[in-house]
This record gives structure tokens, sequence and C-alpha cells, in this order.
């Protein structure tokens, strides 16, 4: 509460709305370690950000993304995996575990991969493949490399 009160004391309303100016949908990782905006250089009111535990494309993110195009403009969708996911470590049996634990299944995957680069392309083909998603054209995926802050482009067909 007390950052809030400074960015409010010097906010200033930029005029935007919910439409971002670069028509752009960024999937990521909700890994602390990425920071999004400097890494890819965009600014507020550029992009949407949809985050989630290893950036993985489940329903709520097709359904995030069909209210970006549909609803406000976007036409291209940026999906940003990781070095170092802690979605590599994790099973399935991590819904096993909490059932045990709090007597109820997950209704959720845990979407957890080995093969980071495989996931990003998998993610892709589910953007891809959506039938709710009318632009699919440009969708690219990339995996940031946490040491370098380098991001690599992953072919989809690789």
């Amino acid at each position: 509460m007390e950052a809030n009160l400074r960015y409010a004391a010097g906010f200033d309303d930029p005029g935007m709305d919910a439409r971002p100016v670069l028509r752009v949908a960024v999937v990521a990782c909700m890994d602390a370690r990425l920071d999004l905006h400097d890494a890819l250089g965009l600014s507020l009111g550029d992009c949407h950000t949809i985050r989630n535990a290893g950036g993985v494309v489940t329903d709520d993110v097709i359904r995030s993304l069909t209210i970006s195009q549909r609803a406000l403009g976007t036409r291209s969708v940026a999906l940003i995996h990781h070095t170092g996911c802690g979605l590599e470590s994790l099973t399935e049996d991590f819904r096993h575990e909490l059932e045990m634990e709090v007597g109820q299944r997950p209704s959720w995957a845990v979407e957890a991969f080995r093969d980071v680069d495989q996931d990003v392309r998998q993610s892709m083909r589910r953007i891809r493949t959506s039938p709710f998603l009318p632009h699919t054209d440009d969708i690219r995926g990339f995996v940031f490399d946490v040491k370098s802050g380098l991001l690599r482009e992953i072919d989809p067909s690789a």
C-alpha cells in the first residue's frame, strides 16, 4: 500500500484504452525473473500480458486470447517460456499429492514438461488450432535464458 501511494502521487492518466498499441498479446510464465516489458522493449499500453505457471496455453489462456483478439484488436501472439522453469521438475503426480493432502483432486492439469522447446511448440499448436481465435498467422514462440537475458526463437516445425 505504501508503494502504491508513492506511485499514485506521481501518476498521470496516460489516456489509453484497453486496446494494445502494438496489437500483440504476450503469453509468458509467471516466474519473477522475467521482466517482460524490459526484455521485449515494451512500454505501458503496448501489449496484453497473460501469465501463468509455465506460460502454457490452457483453456483460460485461450479465453483471454479470444477476448484480446475479438474484442480488443490484437493480431499477434508471442509465447515466452524460459530456462530453469519449475514445471520441468514437477509431474502430474503433483495433482495426486494435492488430492491426498486436501481431499479433492484439482480439475486442472499441472502441464508439467521436460523439454521447454517442445512445450513452446505445443503451445503454438494449441493457439493455431483453436476455433475461437481468428488471428493465428503471427504466432511466435521463444525461450528466455534466465542467466543471459537472451531470447531464443523456437522453430514451430522442428
